[in-house]
């Protein structure tokens, strides 16, 4: 059974999207305030419901950090719809926004969608045509053949991987791949990544460009 961790401060919804979850299937742990989110809770869930406004901590903050912990999946839910708001939690390395008011039926298409993905990035390989990751072993193979990547190369790739389908922001890449003495910043994140797609030759086609957020690894289906 998946754990779905669910930070809603509102009553009514909190207990409806709890309750949603349940029937579903799943088990929805509900978690009221920011000040509350724990990384014990964390580490044992399948993906994060997440409300933006919220008492003790916002919503983007919690993004944040989680981020620096945690590749868990991160379904934004909040009354903000705004695409400024839509395109920073996108940036700061949500899966998901779903704005408010929902239908039940459209939470749990995208919960499941969301749900999908982890299962393929868990895997030590990663495989999207002829492309292969091996993420254990630190290699890439196109067509059979192994490829020569250097190790920013390598670790952009493998973080692509890891959240296989997802947008991946240019900020979140630059800061937990590139060594800013070594590798440059953000600046030079679209360098490393031209080089990166040179060496795969046809099988770049895969790496997305999400213009205005950053990358995205398609899955063998698109």
């Amino acid at each position: 059974m998946d754990r779905v961790l669910v930070v809603e401060d509102d009553e009514r919804l909190g207990r409806q999207v709890a309750d949603t979850l349940a029937e579903a299937g799943y088990e929805p742990v509900w978690i009221r305030d920011g000040r509350s989110v724990a990384w014990s809770q964390v580490e044992g869930a399948s993906l994060i419901v997440l409300d933006l406004m919220l008492p003790g901590e916002h919503g983007l903050d919690i993004l944040k950090r989680l981020r620096k912990e945690s590749d868990v999946p991160v379904l934004v839910l909040s009354a903000r719809n705004e695409t400024a708001d839509k395109v920073r939690a996108l940036k700061l390395g949500a899966d998901d926004y779903v704005t408010k008011p929902f239908w039940p039926d459209e939470l749990l298409a995208r919960v499941a969608a969301r749900l999908r993905r982890p299962a393929l990035q868990r895997s030590s390989a990663v495989r999207v045509g002829e492309m292969t990751v091996e993420l254990d072993q630190r290699r890439v193979e196109v067509g059979g053949e192994s490829v020569d990547l250097t190790r920013v190369e390598f670790d952009l790739l493998a973080a692509l991987a890891r959240r296989q389908g997802s947008a991946v922001s240019r900020g979140w890449l630059a800061e937990h791949v590139l060594d800013p003495e070594r590798e440059g910043g953000e600046r030079t994140l679209d360098v490393h990544m031209s080089r990166l797609r040179k060496k795969l030759g046809a099988a770049a086609a895969a790496i997305a460009t999400v213009w205005g957020v950053g990358y995205r690894l398609e899955r063998p289906d698109k």
